[in-house]
């Protein structure tokens, strides 16, 4: 708004204060107005003034108050222009003491102020404030508020945790910053299990370091004690109740402290969270509804296999076993389509009961029908059946289809298998249906390539590989091309395996091969054929007993080393029956702890050396055996005795007789150096061997226990006699190191021998897969 004041009828005075601006006019006015509102008695009327008609109407003017007109210096009166503009002269007040005594009144009645008509309230008396409700949002904000003020630094008595459980409270560290407080006498049977599974999911794990604020650590706290109930409630404490609080924290720090000791060997200093548990009575189970078990004509295995009652405690855990257990009994007598629903309780805070409703529906009895393969071509359902361990109109049960599944899938030709049972026939109160079996395949890799490596200071350096399909002739035909290339031995083969053939876990091997090796008893050139009828272990599927049976075709031309040179190869033709059988009772295929092995081969064998026609059977029996002596230290024991009977030993091909030494007999000599030897220092073998093996396998804590420290003796003799014998034995110490992988242990071991050859070795290093023994 733009004022001009020069054309306003007022008088001298008027214009000063105008000059004056806006500012100290509105101060003035401001008293001036509250002046007239405070007039007890004035009417009400509508508020009016020069701010509200500047618009519509001109301006007017308002006589001045006397008392007001004296704060205007006389200079202001006479020219107020060049006092305006003068600052010093407007800075000259004139002196309080010469001002008009104006001293208000606080009881006496304001003049009326011209225009204005609100209305003096009769009372100044306030109604009462009606209390509202509890927000329950802000009641669990002042939880936290009070959660975060006790985590400030609450000193410890002297003597223990004197909170509101008394002083004989009972303390549990459970974790390092987590304490678990029971009253005095508290016995929990699951108090370990309880503990364990608290810690396992407690968010307050992390407590202690540094990027963890108040306001954090309190949540966490908070969501702990919910966990903590959460978790007794699975027991089958219903009334438990947890308290929480932090101690350990600075009152002037929003962070954890860093923990700094205080003094030599002081432990540093940790905020700590202490929950309080009144654990209160635990529940037992009241009634049981299991729907269709109570009409089943297999109600008492059906109740035996839940092994519940009334009256157990009211353990949400064991209630899902027992549902797990039931549905397991279920289906393996026979109810296939079986359905056990999700349990429920309902829980009786007066009886401290809680009853159990699982609802199940058992559909009737049924018997195994048919198996159908949903990749003929890949796996017929002939296979299948032959790969099955039940048989068409056996009773129903869902082990054996576990146990089918996992044969199919170890067959490594398949990537997944899925079994679904098919009603094919209803059944009947009188005799049970018919399920048949929906086998759905996915293929998985057919082919296969394999690296091996190994190294010995006897068998010196070797690298084996193949390659294969699994599946070239199906059903499980596979065909496998493999070579060694080492510098004692070169080997070329082919081998074709049925697997299941004719009965689960047979297979039919035919294998041919050409090979050259040398040793330090005789080089020789071999072309051989096997065909073999065998039941083996495999790292999918151990096996308790194995057999093997087939026949074996060998040409071979041999040397002995150190001949003259002028002796030529000499040739043999060996026809041999190898028969085997073995027990496995070891826990573990190539890195056992328990358990026993022993194994027996027979083999008869015919060698033709030029007109010359030998006879003879080689007998050879393994044991092995494993103690664990604690949980980091485990006793291995081998034994092996063989035997040739029927032939001297000239009239055997040298790679026919009976050898000792090397990474997997006695550790130290070189391979096949132990026994007798001829004039030119060469082994020549014998006609019986003896060997004993010792072994500590200690598990070290290195790389999270993979590595195992493995101290070793060996012992070992051939001789010249079909008796075995251990006189004029050799004798092999040594230590190795194993280092734990997914597919067994890599074996590396240092053996020295006690009693070595003149000219032999003082060290043998041996390194493969898996243990020696």
């Amino acid at each position: 708004m733009r004022w001009s004041w020069p054309d306003l009828p007022c008088s001298t005075a008027d214009r000063a204060l105008m000059r004056m601006g806006l500012g100290l006019a509105g101060l003035v006015l401001a008293p001036v107005a509250g002046h007239a509102q405070a007039t007890p008695d004035a009417p009400a009327a509508r508020a009016t003034g020069p701010a509200a008609k500047a618009a519509t109407a001109p301006a007017k003017a308002v006589p001045v108050d006397p008392a007001l007109r004296a704060l205007i210096p006389d200079a202001a009166l006479a020219d107020p222009v060049h006092w305006a503009l003068d600052t010093d002269a407007a800075h000259q007040t004139p002196d309080p003491a010469s001002l008009p005594d104006d001293t208000a009144v606080t009881d006496a009645a304001l003049a009326v102020l011209p225009g204005l008509t609100i209305a003096w309230p009769d009372s100044f008396t306030l109604p009462p404030i009606t209390p509202l409700t509890p927000d329950p949002d802000i009641a669990s904000l002042a939880d936290v508020v009070h959660d975060a003020g006790a985590a400030l630094d609450v000193a410890m008595p002297r003597g223990g945790w004197r909170g509101p459980l008394g002083a004989d409270a009972v303390v549990n560290h459970v974790a390092p910053g987590i304490d678990l407080v029971f009253p005095k006498g508290t016995v929990l049977p699951e108090m370990d299990d309880l503990t364990d599974r608290f810690v396992a999911l407690s968010s307050l794990r992390a407590l202690g370091r540094g990027e963890d604020n108040l306001a954090q650590l309190s949540r966490r706290a908070h969501d702990d004690m919910a966990l903590l109930v959460q978790i007794l409630r699975i027991y089958g404490y219903y009334d438990a109740e947890v308290s929480q609080n932090l101690v350990g924290l600075s009152p002037l720090a929003d962070t954890v402290p860093k923990p700094v000791a205080k003094g030599r060997g002081a432990p540093p200093p940790q905020a700590t969270a202490r929950f309080e548990v009144v654990p209160g009575p635990r529940y037992r189970l009241g009634a049981l509804d299991l729907g269709g078990v109570a009409t089943s004509p297999d109600r008492a295995a059906l109740i035996k296999a839940l092994a519940l009652k009334s009256g157990d405690p009211a353990n949400t855990e064991a209630i899902l076993s027992a549902r797990a257990r039931l549905s397991d009994m279920l289906g393996h007598i026979g109810y296939a389509f079986a359905k056990v629903g999700d349990p429920a309780l309902a829980v009786d805070h007066e009886a401290l009961t809680a009853d159990l409703a699982l609802p199940v529906v058992t559909s009737g009895k049924y018997q195994f029908g048919t198996i159908t393969s949903s990749l003929p071509k890949f796996i017929n359902s002939r296979h299948l059946q032959r790969m099955a361990r039940f048989r068409p109109g056996q009773i129903y049960d869902q082990k054996l289809i576990d146990d089918f599944r996992r044969e199919v899938l170890a067959t490594g030709i398949v990537g997944g298998a899925t079994i679904t049972p098919r009603e094919a026939i209803a059944p009947t109160p009188a005799a049970p249906g018919v399920a048949d079996l929906d086998v759905k395949l996915t293929k998985g890799p057919e082919h296969t390539i394999g690296a091996q490596i190994g190294v010995s200071s006897g068998e010196g350096f070797e690298v084996d590989g193949s390659w294969e399909d699994r599946n070239l002739f199906p059903p499980e035909g596979m065909l496998r091309v493999r070579a060694i290339l080492g510098t004692r031995e070169q080997l070329g083969g082919v081998t074709f395996r049925r697997a299941n053939f004719l009965k689960r876990d047979q297979s039919l091997t035919v294998d041919a091969s050409v090979q050259y090796q040398t040793t330090d008893a005789y080089n020789a050139y071999f072309a051989s054929t096997t065909i073999s009828l065998d039941k083996q272990s495999t790292l999918l599927f151990q096996k308790k007993w194995a057999y093997s049976l087939g026949v074996q075709l060998t040409a071979t031309r041999q040397l002995v080393v150190g001949s003259p040179a002028d002796v030529p190869y000499t040739p043999y033709v060996i026809a041999s029956l190898p028969l085997k059988l073995a027990y496995d009772g070891s826990n573990n295929l190539l890195d056992p702890v328990r358990g026993q092995r022993i194994a027996i081969t027979v083999t008869p064998a015919i060698s033709i050396l030029d007109d010359t026609r030998s006879t003879y059977v080689t007998t050879q029996l393994d044991a092995s055996a494993y103690q664990p002596l604690s949980g980091a230290l485990v006793l291995a024991e081998r034994v092996r005795v063989a035997s040739i009977n029927g032939a001297s030993i000239d009239a055997l091909a040298p790679s026919q007789h009976l050898y000792a030494g090397g990474g997997n007999s006695v550790r130290g000599f070189g391979y096949q150096d132990v026994g007798p030897r001829n004039a030119y220092n060469t082994p020549i073998g014998g006609l019986s061997v003896s060997e004993f093996s010792l072994e500590a396998r200690v598990r070290t804590g290195l790389a999270d226990g993979a590595f195992s420290v493995v101290p070793f003796v060996d012992a070992g003799m051939v001789g010249e006699t079909p008796t075995p014998t251990m006189r004029g034995a050799r004798y092999g110490v040594g230590i190795g190191v194993r280092y734990k992988t997914n597919f067994g242990p890599i074996r590396f071991d240092i053996g020295t021998p006690l009693n070595r050859y003149p000219g032999d070795s003082r060290i043998g290093v041996y390194v493969s897969l898996g243990q020696a023994f």
